[in-house]
């Protein structure tokens, strides 16, 4: 609806603004006027439509302007914090980012196409970013999650995360421990390692860049400098990995 209405007015006022003298016109010419635009517009319906596809295109390529101008800004933060896990080629040309959670449908679906798309593309670097935005459990898993990779480093990491995207019961304090222990993990030194300072100072710097990207769901993804907003099947990741790697080149 705001679209058709920003369209629309942009009709009226190209209309408008292309009478000749329009501002010397009386009320009447201008009541006139008005009406031989709403009666073309009523004619021509196709009009409108024209209109709104031009505003939604414009719209896009502004967002997308902004998208690229937030990657170069942040770059560092998103594709090389220190601290979230690396998986692939850690040299990789192609760089992927994804903010994920625990708890999120579109995640776990997502999750063996984007192992199918590494595993197809030995030149993709990809970062996993803890983002818990779907309620205590989310909160909780990636509690755990970090703790893990932070007592028993990144290969534990690795099959944790593994082990929570495949599962789909509840991530409580009682399930995790026993998920982390099936692993051969350090289940105590997870629990004692969860709420440490650290674990808290990642998940709110992962947030505070989600919010000053304008990531408010999960997944989201950054491929290079294109930003994708929500699930995306994995022909389509391949598309936009093959667009990444041919601007390189």
């Amino acid at each position: 609806m705001r679209s058709f209405i920003l369209s629309l007015f942009l009709v009226l006022f190209a209309s408008l603004a292309s009478a000749q003298n329009f501002a010397d016109m009386s009320d009447a010419e201008s009541d006139a006027f008005g009406a031989a635009v709403r009666a073309y517009l009523l004619d021509n319906p196709e009009v409108i439509m024209e209109a709104v596809a031009i505003l939604e295109q414009r719209e896009q390529q502004e967002a997308a302007g902004d998208d690229v101008d937030m990657v170069v800004r942040y770059y560092d933060q998103i594709f090389h914090d220190g601290y979230s896990h690396v998986s692939g080629d850690p040299e990789g040309r192609i760089e992927i980012v994804e903010f994920s959670d625990y708890k999120c449908g579109y995640c776990k679906r997502a999750y063996p196409e984007l192992l199918q798309l590494i595993a197809n593309n030995p030149d993709i670097r990809f970062v996993l970013k803890e983002y818990p935005i779907l309620g205590a459990e989310s909160v909780l898993a990636s509690r755990a999650a970090i703790a893990v990779q932070i007592v028993d480093g990144d290969e534990a990491y690795g099959r944790f995360h593994d082990a929570l995207m495949r599962e789909n019961g509840p991530l409580t304090e009682l399930s995790l421990p026993l998920i982390a222990e099936s692993l051969g993990l350090d289940s105590a030194k997870m629990v004692e390692t969860m709420n440490s300072p650290l674990v808290t100072q990642i998940i709110q710097s992962n947030r505070s860049l989600g919010q000053r990207m304008q990531i408010s769901g999960t997944p989201s993804y950054v491929i290079g400098t294109q930003m994708l907003r929500g699930y995306v099947p994995l022909a389509g990741m391949q598309q936009i990995v093959d667009e990444a790697r041919a601007a390189l080149n």
